[in-house]
């Protein structure tokens, strides 16, 4: 009887929450955790192949010739590594103190996390129980992420990373006002189109419903009884909750308006590595957090096979880097 009142008093949390950003969903207050999955892989590749023009040249040419060819290739790996490089601040103004109160499958709190790692910012994280959020209770703010950097709290991913933006570059150069504002623009974009394609494609059937509750559940910070329950229960509930996200954006098709968004993304590129160039900017980080948690879901694996997506996420991958985390 337990088991099943608990349950019960689950599934009837299922009234509107507001989200990070100011977006209303009718997501179940206990399971904002659920609108992504999470999960990352560390690739290496292989840079055999850089070296294989040099040897080539050992056998063709001249010491001369090796010796140019040795030169090339040097340089051409200094600048691969120089442009998907992180970008840490001085020491002197990295804060001393980052917590990270989270959701491990949120959206936004992935979006902060990739603002942190690639800036090589260390921080730690306290995985908030989303039923009890004892962890915040300290706090008037009662969503995630929270961000406390040398005891300031800082709330709302875009304005976490505003505000740490000027902390941490407070001599960034913007090029033309023209830039600022396509940076702007698509950061905009991020909070206010893109997140909503994705909740109705990771609960589009009770299979991908599972399939994101499975990891939900692992990586969470639920007691065991909850584990069971919001996995079965939370998956089911939120399979028919997508179905009302559907309506609530005009969204007829979960695929197309994810390949739709994600194709418009790379548009924007315009054949560029990243929106800021050579370089990421901080709209290439929040569109990179926010998919981060979808990315090896069937979903995020369906989105690169269809879409042109995968060549710039896998830049990203390799700029943003490991994780600044502490580990506890």
């Amino acid at each position: 009887m337990r088991r099943a009142s608990f349950t019960s008093s689950i599934l009837s949390r299922t009234l509107s929450t507001v989200h990070d950003g100011g977006t209303v969903n009718l997501h179940p207050r206990l399971l904002r955790v659920a609108l992504f999955s999470s999960s990352r892989t560390d690739n290496s590749n292989s840079r055999l192949h850089w070296f294989s023009p040099l040897l080539n040249s050992f056998s063709k040419s001249s010491g001369q010739a090796v010796s140019l060819g040795l030169v090339g290739v040097v340089a051409s790996v200094a600048t691969a590594a120089s442009v998907y490089a992180k970008e840490p601040p001085p020491a002197e103004i990295i804060p001393k103190d980052v917590v990270l109160y989270q959701y491990e499958a949120c959206p936004f709190c992935n979006k902060v996390k990739a603002f942190l790692d690639y800036y090589d910012i260390p921080y730690k994280v306290v995985e908030v129980n989303p039923i009890s959020k004892k962890e915040i209770k300290w706090s008037d703010y009662k969503k995630v992420p929270i961000l406390m950097v040398d005891g300031q709290q800082l709330v709302d991913s875009s304005a976490i990373i505003d505000q740490l933006s000027e902390k941490i570059l407070p001599g960034k150069s913007i090029t033309s006002v023209a830039d600022e504002d396509e940076e702007t623009k698509w950061r905009r974009w991020v909070d206010n189109h893109l997140v909503h394609v994705l909740s109705p494609n990771i609960y589009r059937n009770t299979s991908e419903a599972l399939e994101s509750f499975d990891y939900i559940t692992s990586n969470g910070n639920f007691s065991f009884t909850e584990k069971i329950t919001v996995k079965y229960a939370g998956a089911a509930a939120m399979y028919f909750v997508s179905k009302n996200l559907k309506k609530k954006y005009n969204i007829t098709d979960e695929r197309a308006a994810l390949y739709e968004a994600t194709e418009t993304w790379v548009d924007a590129l315009n054949g560029r590595n990243f929106l800021g160039g050579s370089k990421p900017n901080l709209a290439d980080l929040a569109v990179f957090g926010v998919l981060r948690p979808i990315r090896y879901l069937r979903s995020g694996r369906d989105m690169v096979e269809h879409t042109r997506i995968g060549e710039w996420y896998s830049r990203m991958e390799k700029v943003v880097g490991e994780s600044s985390r502490i580990k506890a």
